[in-house]
């Protein structure tokens, strides 16, 4: 049965020869080739007969594959019209697959899921990432509060233990702080490169997002608290004060803002990477609240 997958380097060697297919660098491609830890993704993601998958950039289809065998059905957003031939060979087997044409940035998926999934069925999101355009696609999602549970993610091992970190480590930042405020984030496991083909310079890692229902803080106002948290790790090597006066220098005074910083008793020496997200919206919420 193994022999028949699609990620393994001979069928992936085959498929390049067949179809002529050569690897854009410029959409990031790089196909998994390890059946195992194809298995391992799809584990992790919590996928089963019950469950819809959204699937962003299949390549030739060996995630996908592996989704089709768990899942009850399988979407998947494929931009390179030269892999359409490909996608419609090696997954014409599985009858629950649907591929869609689409640069998934521009795509209505609000509006797929409620195509393509059964009214209430719990819809995740599990992909091998292009790492050009990760956070990109990641922000989209988590940002436009789809209907999904979780998305179990393949991306740059350093993105993802940036988008998983804790305060007071050099890998947490505004990221974070923007991925944390709409999931739960954790890596699940660790990808050597050797399991690609082509390989590609770094490792990756797989990094499971948790939907959650509600943030976890109380923020006055959404874009104000993401545009103080970037402006608190503006420099890092800055004090959270210095950093607050370049980049409110226009809006508010330093006064202003020694003002809030001493109402809320924070101290303005501290860094921003050493403030939690609480701490972060107490701050937002203190200064949107200057009249």
């Amino acid at each position: 049965m193994s022999k028949k997958y699609i990620a393994t380097p001979s069928k992936t060697k085959e498929l390049l020869t067949k179809y002529k297919f050569s690897f854009k660098k410029s959409l990031g491609q790089n196909f998994l080739v390890d059946v195992n830890v194809l298995e391992n993704i799809v584990k992790h993601a919590g996928i089963d007969k019950t469950s819809g998958a959204i699937e962003i950039g299949p390549g030739m289809g060996a995630l996908t594959e592996q989704l089709a065998l768990y899942a009850d059905q399988v979407v998947a957003f494929e931009i390179d019209q030269r892999l359409l031939p490909i996608l419609k060979d090696t997954l014409q087997d599985y009858s629950n697959v649907e591929v869609i044409h689409q640069d998934i940035l521009e795509a209505n998926v609000a509006e797929v899921i409620h195509t393509h999934f059964k009214p209430g069925q719990d819809v995740h999101v599990v992909a091998n990432l292009p790492y050009y355009i990760t956070t990109p696609i990641l922000m989209k999602l988590v940002r436009d509060k789809l209907p999904v549970k979780s998305l179990t993610v393949m991306i740059q091992k350093e993105v993802a233990e940036r988008m998983a970190a804790e305060p007071n480590s050099k890998s947490y930042g505004s990221l974070t702080i923007a991925v944390q405020y709409y999931t739960e984030a954790k890596v699940v496991m660790t990808v050597p490169k050797r399991v690609f083909m082509p390989q590609p310079n770094v490792d990756s890692s797989i990094l499971q997002l948790v939907v959650r229902q509600e943030p976890p803080v109380h923020v006055e106002n959404e874009d104000f608290f993401f545009k103080l948290v970037q402006a608190s790790f503006a420099q890092r090597r800055k004090t959270l004060r210095n950093n607050l006066f370049s980049y409110f220098k226009e809006q508010y005074t330093k006064d202003n803002i020694n003002e809030v910083l001493e109402t809320i008793g924070m101290d303005g020496t501290r860094r921003g990477e050493s403030l939690d997200m609480a701490e972060f919206a107490l701050l937002a919420n203190a200064f949107y609240n200057i009249k």
